[in-house]
């Protein structure tokens, strides 16, 4: 039975926490100084301590400092009659897992007290994933050993050498600019400057005179003479980032510039010779654009001299685990909290599982996030942001029912099994659990729909995850999460954990 502490000087609020606890089946002990807390503490070690945030002759948060110095795991929730909000920032900032304030909700504090037991259990197990310690040596490199990513590191060793200007393609967030980056650090103008221009970040008028400067006079406000990024960049590499927006003037005269390196300034005209080597990188269908003549084809064909595709995150997953370790010490260092020793089991896998739409700009966001809300050593599920964790089963769901899906293994579909029925059975089924009494009958029929079909597609593939995703217009991350949560085995046949010898 999981254990909590009450601290509180306040003898009647000892005795309503102690009933409430024990209501939901946890065991309580109780102390009214800062001293018993602390002796207690130290010797039954409990699985949360509710700490009254003023004591008598100590306050709460001097002792939250020696309880987290005997155990960072333990986490501390503040119950105080203070609601100001000096208190309740100073608690989060020292490392409290929450603050409430008198009067207490008690419904909403039993609540509050199983989370943090379950936050307990799954900081008690062996981290998962640790930080990078060689993140450092990578602050401007690449992370991954994925073969995708192998192909994109070998297309840059073949074209970095060479004058060639190189198209970078890929989805939002996938790094192009880092591959930009390696593009000019490997070739014969890394000593010379290297210019990057966002191409969506500027209006079209702003964007000409940015690239190709103007003269005084040119426009209103122009007061003076500007030299522009291509003139600034006189032997070097400039990267235009997200080419697709730029207008079809700009496009004009970046084509021009290509063929000829040579362009005038905006309102001048006097021809500036100028040796740059051009690299763009671009999210959008280029391809699309010249069809609806919003990119001029001859552009894209000189832009395209090669092309770097770059994989979204979701298609090399057996990088994430990297990243997560290089974006993991990144932030520690950055957010002052060299305590976080990794990430739980649960967390990786719910991560791992992501499809990532933001890709590795979305990680490293994530990732920083959760360094900023987690109180203890080690990130678990509910430190995560929504945008992931509300994908999945909430992380207290999860350790409920993990006993129970381990015993209640679910049988091979078949039509002479009613518990797990076929599609023509679905009706026979509804009505049994009906008569059953379920009060979660939803759940239940989605769950036996989706293991039949999940199971059955995998037998028609003959276990083929990637095919099995394809027919069922889902990820492989998802597939791999229902072989886990279903338990089909994968051995010699697609089958479910428990069947008889076949």
């Amino acid at each position: 039975m999981p254990l909590a502490l009450v601290v509180d000087d306040d003898r009647s609020v000892r005795f309503m926490l102690q009933k409430s606890l024990e209501e939901i089946s946890i065991e309580v002990i109780l102390a009214s100084t800062a001293e018993e807390g602390l002796h207690l503490v130290l010797n039954r070690r409990p699985d949360v301590v509710l700490l009254d945030i003023m004591l008598p002759g100590r306050s709460g948060l001097d002792i939250l400092e020696e309880i987290q110095a005997c155990d960072r795991r333990l986490p501390v929730i503040f119950i105080t009659a203070d609601g100001g909000s000096d208190s309740a920032i100073e608690a989060m900032r020292q490392g409290a897992y929450d603050y409430v304030s008198k009067p207490l909700n008690l419904p909403n504090l039993n609540r509050l007290v199983k989370n943090a037991i379950n936050s307990r259990q799954l900081m008690s197990v062996p981290v998962a994933l640790t930080a990078d310690p060689e993140a450092d040596s990578r602050i401007r490199s690449f992370v991954g050993r994925s073969q995708e990513m192998l192909n994109v590191f070998k297309a840059i060793g073949r074209v970095a050498a060479q004058d060639v200007p190189v198209l970078i393609r890929g989805e939002s967030g996938t790094g192009k600019e880092l591959v930009a980056q390696a593009l000019y650090q490997h070739s014969h103008r890394s000593d010379q400057p290297f210019v990057a221009i966002n191409c969506a970040a500027l209006p079209d008028t702003l964007l000409e005179s940015e690239l190709f400067g103007h003269e005084k006079g040119a426009f209103t406000g122009a007061d003076r003479r500007r030299i522009g990024k291509f003139e600034q960049c006189h032997g070097g590499t400039i990267f235009l980032d997200e080419v697709g927006d730029m207008a079809l003037v700009v496009q004009g005269k970046v084509l021009r510039l290509l063929q000829d390196q040579r362009f005038e300034r905006v309102g001048g005209n006097e021809t500036i010779t100028t040796d740059v080597r051009i690299v763009t990188a671009t999210n959008r269908p280029l391809e699309e654009m010249v069809e609806e003549k919003t990119f001029r084809a001859d552009l894209l064909y000189r832009l395209n001299g090669m092309t770097i595709s770059l994989p979204p995150l979701r298609e090399r997953r057996e990088d994430i685990p990297l990243l997560l370790g290089y974006f993991l010490a990144k932030s520690q260092r950055a957010l002052n909290k060299p305590h976080i020793e990794g990430m739980s089991p649960e967390c990786l896998e719910l991560l791992t599982n992501h499809d990532w739409p933001g890709n590795v700009r979305q990680m490293q966001s994530i990732v920083q996030q959760a360094v900023l809300n987690t109180i203890g050593p080690i990130i678990i599920p509910e430190f995560l942001p929504r945008e992931v964790s509300a994908v999945c089963v909430t992380v207290n769901e999860a350790v409920a029912t993990k006993a129970t899906k381990t015993q209640s293994v679910a049988p091979r579909p078949s039509a002479v099994d009613p518990d797990v029925p076929l599609i023509g059975d679905l009706g026979s089924f509804i009505e049994k659990r009906i008569v059953a009494k379920s009060t979660n009958l939803s759940t239940e029929v989605l769950d036996c729909v989706e293991r039949y079909l999940f199971t059955r597609v995998l037998q028609v593939t003959n276990g083929n995850q990637s095919q099995a995703a394809e027919i069922l217009g889902v990820t492989r991350g998802k597939i791999r999460d229902r072989i886990a949560s279903f338990n089909i085995s994968m051995e010699r046949k697609v089958q479910i954990d428990g069947d008889a010898g076949e």
